[in-house]
């Protein structure tokens, strides 16, 4: 028996669009700040973000990747990046020799913190600003239960 397809109707399908067109022009938008500001990505600068909010700036390659949303192999190249800049060091593992270690230097710390102030206006100015307090409760609110639904968490 063949599945039947469910279309989007005609309001489903303006909602996916609005969501698709502005996630992607918010998210352009950042990077392009960033990378004008910062001389960054905005992948750098969340890699960057998890390394200094995790205990003792640093995580597993492995933990990283996942808390960053990245593959592994895109995640080392990121890292190798990173550290040819000086802001990121690799270490191995103490217990598990297959292991990597990424740490936040001095230096990306340093930069982090002189990428924050611009990047953080960014996002009030190209997103909360936009939006009133219950426009921006009803975003947190379906964006947690689409995280939910979506990682099974």
């Amino acid at each position: 028996m063949a599945v039947m397809t469910r279309w989007l109707d005609p309001d489903e399908q303006r909602t996916w669009r609005a969501y698709l067109t502005a996630s992607r022009v918010l998210m352009d938008t950042l990077d392009r700040e960033l990378q004008r500001d910062a001389g960054m990505p905005h992948a750098y600068y969340e890699i960057l973000v998890q390394l200094s909010e995790a205990p003792g700036r640093q995580l597993r390659m492995s933990q990283l990747a996942q808390a960053a949303g990245s593959s592994r192999s895109r995640l080392s190249h990121a890292v190798a990046r990173l550290e040819a800049a000086g802001w990121v060091r690799r270490e191995d593992c103490p217990t598990d020799r297959r292991g990597q270690i990424a740490l936040l230097t001095d230096e990306g710390f340093a930069t982090l913190a002189a990428a924050a102030p611009g990047h953080v206006e960014g996002v009030r100015r190209h997103l909360f600003d936009a939006l009133s307090p219950a426009q921006v409760d009803q975003l947190r609110r379906i964006s947690e239960t689409l995280a939910e639904h979506l990682t099974g968490s």
